[in-house]
């Protein structure tokens, strides 16, 4: 089997920047996979992704030296078996919010006896349809998973979250958190700012790498010298949007003159 970069390189502090992909598009994920980001988060929770196209934006990125992560968009273990049969070998797992619930989920991740994950690995794409020697005994090995904190309860039980067994990192979720916190649509508030970086601390503090999706990069580089190691930096939807928007601004009648676009934005 081939090594999980992501997962070793999070479990030795080594910081892995990301990217959200939820354009939900195999061409769109493979330009993203060749940018030069550590790994890329395809989003089943927000994006209108399903499993063919998880299944393909998978294969898309897979030439590239990048780590897909799936984000589920439920802790569900008959999805978590499917997702990994499709060959996605690291998971985040939104909503969590006990130590109960984070021993179910990584059961779901495990085969038997340590688990409940069902075995079809002659049809499944994970162990190359059976092509993929002692996969059945090897495959927790390089199955990351990452559990998601978001609630007043997940920040309340993140330590028992975070020193699970068979959990690798723990992200928190700064949108959620900032509307259970009372804050909604403000994850910049001093009182959201002030739980996440102890969450991180906390994260840290249970042996675990901590991660989190901030589009402003003086918090990104914040939660980085903090000790958190994957720290998604934006995500598709919003560079284009803003991008998009940016371009019509420039050439929109009130603009005014219309300043032709230099040779380093003509990027068609």
């Amino acid at each position: 089997m081939n090594m999980n970069v992501f997962k070793t390189s999070i479990a030795a502090g080594q910081p892995q920047i990301g990217f959200w992909q939820a354009l939900a598009s195999p061409y769109t994920a493979e330009i993203c996979a060749g940018a030069g980001f550590d790994w890329l988060l395809i989003d089943a929770e927000h994006a209108p992704n399903d499993l063919p196209l998880i299944l393909s934006q998978l294969q898309a990125v897979a030439p590239y030296d990048v780590e897909a992560v799936v984000r589920a968009p439920i802790g569900d273990a008959v999805l978590i078996k499917q997702l990994l049969d499709v060959g996605a070998r690291s998971l985040l797992i939104p909503m969590v919010e006990s130590g109960e619930q984070a021993r179910e989920i990584v059961r779901a991740t495990r085969y038997p006896p340590a688990g409940i994950r069902g075995i079809g690995s002659a049809i499944g794409r994970a162990s190359r349809w059976n092509r993929t020697a002692n996969y059945l005994q090897e495959a927790e090995q390089e199955i990351c998973l990452l559990l998601q904190v978001e609630s007043v309860a997940g920040l309340e039980a993140i330590d028992d979250i975070a020193s699970t067994p068979g959990v690798d990192g723990v992200f928190i979720g700064p949108s959620d958190l900032s509307a259970a916190l009372g804050h909604i649509g403000n994850p910049a508030h001093a009182a959201v700012q002030q739980a996440i970086e102890q969450g991180i601390g906390r994260i840290l503090k249970a042996g675990k790498a901590a991660g989190i999706l901030i589009a402003d990069e003086t918090l990104a580089r914040r939660y980085l010298s903090l000790g958190a190691t994957f720290v998604a930096v934006g995500t598709d939807v919003t560079v284009l949007a803003r991008g998009a928007e940016a371009l019509a601004r420039r050439f929109a009648p009130e603009a005014g003159t219309q300043t032709p676009l230099s040779s380093s934005t003509q990027v068609y």
